[in-house]
C-alpha cells in the first residue's frame, strides 16, 4: 500500500499536514507493507529536507500512491480519478460551496474517506484538530482582551513555534480581576483549559463563580447539563440532553451577568438552544465584553458571533443594540474573535497531534482489513455512487436542497 501526502493548494495557505516526517518515518517501521511519497511544497511547516533527510521519498508522483492524504479540500482540477483520498471535505452537512467537489470527486470515481467522520464504533472521532482549535482560541482570546481594553499586547498567535511558546507569553501579562468562562470539556474545551492551567489560573466552581467576587482572574469549566436545564423542570444530564436537544432551554444567561471573557468551545448539535440570543446581549446585565469564539457556528448559539474572523483580522466588534458590526475598541462594543481555522496558526503542534493519531487509528486499518470498521465508516463514495451510509447526501449533490 502506497501512501502520498500530497501539497496543500487551497488558499488562503494551509501549512499543515497529516503526517510529520517522524510519524512517516513511523509507518514504515511498523507496517512493512507501506510504502510513502510526499509531494513536494514551499509552504509545508515540515520542509522537504525534513522529510529527506528521515529517508522518506518527496517526489511529484502522486499519480503512483493509492491513497493521498491531504488536510484541506483539494482543487478539482487536480483531484486525480480512480484514487482513494483522505482529507476534510465539508460536504457531509451539505455545505452549498462544495457539492461541485463532491460531484467531482463522484465523477471521477474517487473513493472519498472524510477525516470528519473517522469514528469508532461509538461513533466518537478519533482524529481531529479541536484541541488546537482550543488552545489557539484561547490565546487569541487574551489577545483580543488586551487589545480591546488596551491593557496589555500579545504577538499573534501565528508568530510563535508552539503551545509552550503560546503560555510563555501568555505568563508575561497580568490580568485584571476578571472572570473567565468555558464551555465544553471536548477535544475542543480542554484544549482551551490548558492554556487557562498554563497561565496557573484559578478554577472555581458554578456555585463560586456566581455567587463570590475574587482578587485575582479565575476561571470556571462547564458543560452542555450545567448551560441547558429541561423545560419541564426535570433533572436532566448531558446524554439525555444530546439524545434530545429539543427538550431543553437556555441555563446560560445566569452566567452572562457575572462573565467578562467567555471562550466558546462547545459542541452544537441541531435543535439545541442557543446559549445567548441577540436580545439578551442587549441586556443592561448583560456584562461580556469580550468572546472567543472557538466553535464559530454564524448566527448561531453564541448570537455575537455574526461572521468568521481570520487570521490577518482576528477580531471584530460587535454592537448589541445595532446588532451590526463595528469597532471592537468602541467602549460599546463585544470584541469578537470566531476565526474559523485556528490550528493552522499552529501548525507544527496541530500537525503532529494529528498524525499521532492518524498513525494509530487509521493506517492500521489498511493492513488488518479494516477489522474495526474505521475505514467503512468513513468511506463517503465508491465507484462513482455516494456509499449507503452517506446516501443522504444524494438530493445534495442532485442540486435539489
Amino acid at each position: 500500500m502506497k501512501f502520498g501526502i500530497i501539497r496543500e493548494r487551497k488558499n488562503p495557505p494551509d501549512r499543515r499536514v497529516v503526517l510529520s516526517p517522524e510519524a512517516c518515518q513511523k509507518v514504515l517501521s511498523k507496517h512493512s507493507k507501506a510504502a510513502l511519497i510526499v509531494e513536494p511544497s514551499q509552504i509545508r511547516v515540515f520542509t522537504d529536507a525534513e522529510y529527506k533527510d528521515l529517508g522518506i521519498e518527496v517526489a511529484s508522483k502522486m499519480e503512483e500512491c493509492d491513497v493521498l492524504l491531504g488536510v484541506k479540500e483539494v482543487p478539482i482540477k487536480d483531484l486525480i480519478s480512480n484514487k482513494k483520498y483522505f482529507f476534510f471535505s465539508h460536504t457531509i452537512k451539505k455545505q452549498p460551496y462544495n457539492r461541485t467537489l463532491l460531484k467531482a470527486i463522484l465523477a471521477k470515481g474517487i473513493e472519498m474517506y472524510d477525516h470528519e467522520v473517522i469514528t469508532n464504533q461509538k461513533e466518537q472521532r478519533l482524529v481531529a484538530f479541536g484541541r488546537y482549535a482550543g488552545i489557539v482560541g484561547a490565546y487569541n482570546g487574551f489577545r483580543a482582551y488586551g487589545l480591546k481594553f488596551g491593557t496589555f499586547e500579545l504577538p499573534k498567535a501565528e508568530n510563535l513555534a508552539d503551545q509552550p511558546e503560546l503560555i510563555s507569553e501568555l505568563n508575561k501579562i497580568k490580568l485584571p480581576n476578571i472572570k473567565i468562562m468555558l464551555t465544553g470539556r471536548g477535544r475542543v474545551g480542554n484544549g482551551a483549559r490548558e492554556i487557562l492551567d498554563g497561565m496557573n489560573l484559578r478554577k472555581v466552581t458554578v456555585a463560586e463563580y456566581l455567587e463570590e467576587e475574587f482578587k485575582e482572574p479565575v476561571y470556571c469549566q462547564i458543560d452542555a447539563s450545567e448551560y441547558n436545564k429541561r423545560k419541564d423542570g426535570v433533572r436532566g444530564n448531558k446524554a439525555d440532553f444530546f439524545a434530545n436537544p429539543e427538550e431543553y432551554i437556555t441555563n446560560f444567561t445566569r452566567f452572562t451577568k457575572v462573565t467578562d471573557f467567555y471562550i466558546a468551545g462547545h459542541f452544537y448539535g441541531d435543535g439545541a438552544p442557543y446559549l445567548y440570543t441577540r436580545e439578551d446581549a442587549k441586556h443592561a446585565d448583560f456584562k461580556i465584553k469580550v468572546v472567543a469564539d472557538v466553535s464559530c457556528d454564524i448566527d448561531g448559539p453564541v448570537a455575537t458571533t455574526i461572521r468568521p474572523s481570520t487570521i490577518a483580522e482576528p477580531i471584530y466588534g460587535y454592537d448589541p443594540i445595532t446588532e451590526k458590526e463595528t469597532n471592537f475598541q468602541n467602549k460599546s462594543a463585544i470584541a469578537v474573535m470566531a476565526v474559523d481555522n485556528l490550528p493552522c496558526e499552529l501548525p507544527r503542534d496541530a500537525s503532529e497531534g494529528f498524525g499521532t493519531a492518524f498513525m494509530k487509528n487509521v493506517i492500521p486499518a489498511f493492513f488488518n482489513a479494516d477489522k474495526d470498521g474505521v475505514l467503512e465508516r468513513a468511506l463517503m463514495t465508491k465507484n462513482g455512487k455516494l456509499t449507503k451510509r452517506y446516501s443522504y447526501l444524494q438530493d445534495y449533490v442532485d442540486g435539489k436542497e
